[in-house]
């Protein structure tokens, strides 16, 4: 089945850029200008990425990450410009997996995009019995699931799940923030790229009784970061 993207962008010039180019790829493109036209293409689509511009009229596309992230788990590249890193960041926070930074080469777009698509693939084609257990939590790497002590499926995105599946993998070994890039593999451009701390700092709001006082992700400082509980 042909993968569907959607492409949210004010500026008609990009819209139709990406389109042409990823129609040639072999994919379908959808375009919406604002929050409302993207709403009416998730209802009606199966969508198999969202490209979205931090910059839109209305409601802009840091409000509409976290919104989709309340109800999917749809991989999301942000699209923004040099002068929007703090955004990035607070995206990257609310749930975006990626993001490119304009001018952009559609190409890269695309090998992010297929990058994401085979890490879902290949933890998918794995035996389910590889299950991780950590503090009363279970963690299944085949089946990309995570439950909480009370057995409550917890929904992570692409880069959560990605970031944790090293943190269980490697634990009570300290990760620099270069090594977590290479693990999850979602390495930017950028060499300040501070995307690690962002998901460091989602994954201890999700699995940590006190995100602020954490005790299973800590910080070494001048290091990086350890996983400093028991594995099963």
């Amino acid at each position: 089945m042909t993968n569907t993207i959607v492409v949210v962008d004010d500026d008609a010039v990009t819209r139709e850029t990406l389109k042409a180019y990823f129609e040639d790829e072999g994919y379908t493109v959808l375009q919406a200008r604002n929050a409302d036209e993207l709403a009416i293409i998730m209802a009606r689509h199966r969508i198999s990425l969202v490209l979205l511009d931090i910059r839109l009229p209305g409601k802009d596309g840091l409000t509409i990450t976290r919104e989709l992230r309340a109800t999917s788990d749809v991989p999301i590249i942000l699209i923004t410009s040099r002068a929007d890193r703090l955004d990035r960041i607070i995206g990257l926070e609310m749930g975006a997996d990626d993001y490119i930074v304009k001018p952009f080469e559609p190409r890269e777009i695309l090998a992010r995009f297929r990058s994401l698509l085979r890490r879902i693939d290949n933890q998918l084609s794995q035996p389910e019995e590889r299950e991780k257990c950590f503090d009363g939590w279970e963690f299944h790497l085949g089946k990309r699931r995570l439950r909480d002590r009370n057995g409550h499926d917890v929904r992570l995105t692409s880069a959560e799940f990605d970031l944790l599946a090293a943190f269980v993998c490697n634990p009570g070994r300290v990760l620099t923030r270069d090594r977590l890039l290479d693990l999850t593999p979602r390495r930017s451009a950028d060499p300040f790229d501070r995307s690690i701390d962002s998901l460091v700092r989602r994954l201890r709001q999700i699995i940590e009784e006190d995100p602020k006082e954490p005790r299973m992700i800590i910080t070494v400082h001048g290091s990086g970061y350890m996983f400093a509980t028991e594995v099963s």
